[in-house]
């Protein structure tokens, strides 16, 4: 007897990787969603055309697993759409299987079919698409980073790898990656405060 939660209203096109991606979304967005169908989006100049169509129309959301094979498709859309017209939403790293599944992906992370909507829910907040309004894009710059210790340091790399679970972002991001994200999310001052409170700043 859960009450049923009205759908979430989004206007740009999201991309996904498969059907079972779609159904979990279908079940809590109202709007469009594209399936890749995996690598075969490599290969479907049909299916890419209408990812550009709505690129140019609406603006994508990529949302693809937290994998090496999710970022590899997401990287091969990023450089078939104009810039200024992607979202990119990404989901943690959480491991488990996912139920219709008999065991885990071969990196024992699950993919977005395998999220509970408010994990989901809170990926798209974090990326700007739920405030109504487009994200602020702080100005953030990899300077900032190197002047907090998250590049160019011994310790770099690890603080970074905190920074992300501590986000509840994935593992796999780049530095550049993290660095659109966060601009998506946080002014530098709150960076410095969130560094701070959770013990990764100096």
């Amino acid at each position: 007897m859960g009450e049923t939660q009205a759908k979430l209203v989004i206007s740009q096109a999201i991309i996904v990787e498969g059907k079972y991606d779609k159904i979990k979304l279908d079940s809590m967005i109202q709007g469009v969603i594209l399936v890749t169908n995996g690598y075969r989006i490599f290969k479907d100049p049909e299916k890419m055309a209408l990812i550009r169509y709505f690129a140019a129309h609406t603006g994508i959301i990529i949302l693809t697993d937290s994998d090496r094979a999710g970022f590899k498709i997401r990287g091969y859309l990023k450089g078939c759409v104009p810039k200024g017209k992607i979202t990119h939403v990404y989901i943690p790293d959480i491991f488990g299987k996912e139920k219709r599944k008999e065991k885990p992906s071969a990196e024992g992370k699950l993919g977005v079919e395998g999220m509970q909507r408010s994990v989901l829910e809170e990926a798209f907040r974090r990326a700007g698409v739920l405030t109504g309004s487009a994200p602020a894009g702080t100005g953030l710059t990899r300077l900032d980073l190197y002047e907090m210790g998250l590049t160019g340091g011994k310790d770099s790399a690890i603080r970074r790898r905190a920074l992300l679970t501590q986000l509840g972002l994935p593992a796999l991001l780049s530095t550049a990656g993290m660095l659109e994200v966060l601009n998506t999310m946080m002014t530098r001052q709150e960076l410095e405060a969130f560094l701070h409170q959770h013990g990764n700043g100096d």
